[in-house]
């Protein structure tokens, strides 16, 4: 008889209070092997955990998923202060030990990106391997990015188109006015739960103006030079908000191989979640083989143990 494959676990919703914070997060998935790193998955600015609802599924069939909503996203409370994103990769620290998730693979998308770098450089011990999909840090900490980020803040259009989400992820013609052309390569192509994903997010934060103003003043040098785990990044072909020459730049830095997804802009992880989660699991396997490489390596004569 053929051993049916085991259907990956509905996500499970919990809350962590940590230092004046309030946390929501996700929890995931099937640890088909129990020696595989858990995948934690960090959304970008004015996003949520939701953003990942068409590429979650697709790595929670071989991966234990850990996905929160950032400090002032989704549904968590707001910082109590934050000059830089170092509070939020601490809040994310948190959750990895309340749910023993050491050495684990961290995803971040955009924002996301520089909060996974920064987990990366502070807590080592919990971070394995990192991914960074269309990660923001390199163009995107000028006094006009802070300018946007701020306007964009304040004036809180996510929010006011969320209100229409079901309507607009039904019709290509109003997706392509809400995502092109900045985010999307094709947004008309989005899948309706794609979509949803995103404008969702969109609708649930209490507090971004923090993030952006962060955001903005944040120097990912220093963490780069920090980070000693591998690294993998990965970029659509077509991004306008975060060009991929970025992705070059980090990938130098990192010293880490590049995946570039074509026809595709700053929203890959809804756009081709598909060769996102084939990208990431190939990344996470040459993590596996590494270690299995590094064991069957005889020891130095130096730290050898004889009896």
């Amino acid at each position: 008889m053929t051993a049916q494959k085991p259907k990956p676990l509905a996500f499970e919703e919990r809350r962590l209070d940590v230092r004046a914070t309030s946390l929501r997060y996700f929890v995931g998935g099937t640890p088909l092997d129990e020696s595989a790193p858990p995948l934690v998955l960090v959304h970008g600015f004015a996003g949520a955990a939701s953003n990942w609802a068409v590429l979650a599924p697709l790595l929670a069939e071989s991966h234990r998923l850990i996905v929160p909503d950032l400090p002032g996203h989704g549904g968590s409370t707001p910082l109590p202060a934050a000059p830089n994103l170092a509070g939020f990769a601490d809040r994310v620290a948190s959750i990895l030990e309340r749910e023993g998730a050491e050495k684990s693979v961290v995803v971040g998308h955009s924002m996301g990106g520089i909060v996974a770098l920064r987990l990366a450089a502070r807590r080592p011990e919990l971070v394995r391997g990192l991914v960074l999909a269309a990660a923001a840090g390199i163009s995107t900490t000028t006094r006009l990015a802070e300018a946007f980020l701020t306007g964009t803040s304040l004036v809180a259009p996510g929010r006011r188109v969320a209100v229409w989400r079901r309507r607009i992820a039904r019709s290509r013609r109003l997706k392509s006015l809400v995502f092109d052309p900045i985010s999307a390569s094709d947004a008309a192509a989005l899948s309706e739960e794609a979509a949803l994903g995103f404008l969702s997010g969109s609708r649930q934060y209490s507090d971004i103006l923090t993030a952006a103003r962060a955001l903005a003043r944040e120097d990912v040098h220093r963490d780069l030079e920090l980070v000693r785990c591998p690294a993998f990044v990965l970029w659509g072909a077509r991004d306008r908000q975060v060009p991929v020459d970025d992705g070059f730049a980090y990938a130098r830095r990192l010293r880490a191989p590049v995946r570039v997804i074509p026809d595709c802009g700053h929203l890959l992880i809804g756009e081709r979640p598909e060769a996102c989660a084939e990208a990431i699991g190939a990344f996470v396997r040459s993590l596996d083989d590494s270690a299995s490489t590094a064991a069957a390596r005889p020891a130095p004569a130096a730290a050898r143990r004889y009896p």
